[in-house]
């Protein structure tokens, strides 16, 4: 399927996530203009005030994306009001600083000449240092603009969606024409405001302050009509930010109840998360609303604790040893029983039963690397690491369970590893640059690369068997809301669950359709 082909089939999509992004990009630049410019002006009185706001402004920018988002959940939640604030804290301090720049570059002389035919310090503003400094002050603000449009497509990973959402869906599942449509839609919308900008920055910039070159002694109908339609494009890119945020990120007419269903930024989590929407909105009168793509288990855990969602999936080994803090443990009834104890009594959490089947992690590699070194097992692999190669996740590397265990306990010594997001390691191995790497036993691209899963033959790894966690309190308020998430109860299979995966990150499918076939083909819900 071509690029234009997978553009038109999911053209809906498209245009939604692209109004999505271009609204929460608008507000955020926005608040960032409202602020940084009068802020701009007022510290070109006074040097102090100077070093320590752009100085403040310098630290808030330095700070990671992801970091950000991280801090901000326990206030701001996750979704769209997060990911407007971090794009608002990188594009405030280009404006600022231009602002500033643009103001305080203005010739004491041209300030002591307006001073001189009697302009006050408003009149000095409006008519001489702010339009002696338009050209500054709009460079900052294009700088900007164009940043934020790049900065937002980390909006999916704050469960906003907006165009990073298919760049995200993409990468997990290897589907390159889905990314190139968000990375290609997400350029054309930074050329757009940038050539939006330009009008204006022409428009409002006075011609004794362009180039010799450019100075065209045009009539002032001319000038004023110049003014008028830059104006106006600027009201249509508000007007279409505000439709947007009212119609797709604030649609109305939804239930009053409403449960957010929260999950990880890969194929499976997004899958179940599916299914759980559809499993309440066709059985209850409550509304779900989705905060898909959060950047991990712990950025869930957080959210949920915090009242940002309501319940999310996740696996019984990650919550005993990476949400709860607690030793390896083998035994799933034990893994289980602890994990349900702890989260109900420590974190007022309720942990479903398993849904039924073990994502655990499976060592991995070609089968002409299985075949060159004899390794079918992991015992094998360990033996042989010093002559690999492993790419694996940050979070395998890190984790006292994971890598550092192998090492510690088992003597595993790779020849390099290299810490890899969860998608990018697939495609490491498919291109050789790694030899091993720490898969999930229902991943389809394990399948869809046929690589060789190695037999856990020394049961190093604990298990991982899917649960749903949900806020105690919304399940005590409504206990029918109880009854029926626990139809889902052992309902999924290590095959079932793989076969699913295959059907988005293999087939094309979207994780809603997997979800509705499912449901259906169990009579979880009704069919329409």
């Amino acid at each position: 399927m071509t690029i234009l082909q997978f553009m038109r089939r999911n053209k809906y999509n498209l245009v939604t996530e692209f109004l999505r992004h271009l609204a929460m990009t608008s507000f955020a630049v926005i608040f960032a203009l409202l602020l940084a410019v009068p802020l701009g002006i007022l510290i070109t009185h006074s040097k102090l005030l100077s070093k320590i706001i752009i100085g403040f402004a310098n630290i808030m920018q330095s700070i990671p994306c992801m970091a950000l988002l991280a801090l901000g959940i326990p206030i701001l939640h996750v979704g769209e009001t997060l990911a407007i604030f971090m794009v608002f804290v990188y594009a405030f301090l280009p404006i600022l600083k231009s602002t500033y720049t643009g103001i305080s570059s203005i010739s004491p002389v041209s300030v002591e000449v307006a001073r001189g035919i009697g302009l006050n310090r408003m009149q000095q503003l409006r008519r001489v240092k702010l339009p002696m400094a338009m050209p500054y002050i709009m460079s900052g603000i294009r700088i900007a603009a164009v940043g934020a449009v790049s900065t937002m497509t980390i909006a999916a990973f704050a469960g906003a969606k907006g165009l990073g959402w298919f760049i995200m869906l993409g990468m997990n599942s290897q589907n390159y024409p889905m990314t190139v449509m968000g990375a290609v839609a997400a350029a054309v919308m930074a050329l757009a405001l940038d050539y939006l900008l330009g009008r204006v920055e022409r428009a409002f910039t006075s011609e004794g302050l362009l180039p010799q070159n450019e100075i065209k002694n045009q009539p002032p109908k001319i000038r004023l009509r110049k003014k008028a339609v830059a104006a106006l494009l600027c009201s249509a890119l508000v007007v279409a930010s505000v439709f947007s945020y009212g119609f797709i990120i604030r649609p109305s007419g939804t239930s009053d109840k409403t449960i957010v269903v929260g999950t990880s930024n890969y194929t499976e989590v997004q899958i179940l998360g599916e299914i759980y929407t559809e499993l309440i909105e066709s059985n209850t009168d409550y509304h779900v609303e989705q905060r898909f793509g959060l950047a991990g288990a712990s950025v869930c855990f957080s959210s949920l604790e915090s009242g940002g969602i309501d319940m999310f999936v996740e696996y019984t080994g990650t919550a005993l040893m990476n949400l709860l803090g607690q030793p390896v443990d083998t035994d799933p009834n034990a893994v289980w029983n602890k994990v349900h104890d702890m989260m109900l009594e420590e974190h007022g959490i309720v942990t479903s039963k398993p849904l039924g089947f073990n994502n655990t992690y499976v060592m991995s590699v070609k089968p002409e690397t299985a075949e060159r070194y004899g390794i079918s097992t992991l015992s094998q692999l360990l033996e042989k690491s010093p002559e690999l190669s492993l790419g694996c996740t940050v979070e395998f590397i890190q984790r006292e369970d994971c890598l550092p265990l192998l090492e510690k306990d088992y003597g595993a010594k790779f020849k390099d590893v290299k810490g890899l997001d969860a998608s990018l390691r697939y495609t490491a191995i498919d291109n050789n640059e790694v030899d091993v790497v720490d898969a999930f036993a229902t991943d389809a691209l394990l399948s869809k690369l046929g690589l060789t899963m190695l037999e856990d033959d020394i049961s190093f790894f604990p298990p991982y068997y899917a649960v749903n966690f949900v806020d105690a309190d919304l399940l005590q308020a409504d206990p029918e809301l109880q009854e029926v998430l626990s139809r889902m109860d052992g309902k999924i299979d290590d095959k079932t669950m793989a076969a699913m995966n295959a059907q988005v990150d293999i087939d094309g499918m979207t994780a809603s359709e997997v979800a509705h076939h499912f449901l259906v083909e169990n009579d979880l819900v009704p069919v329409a």
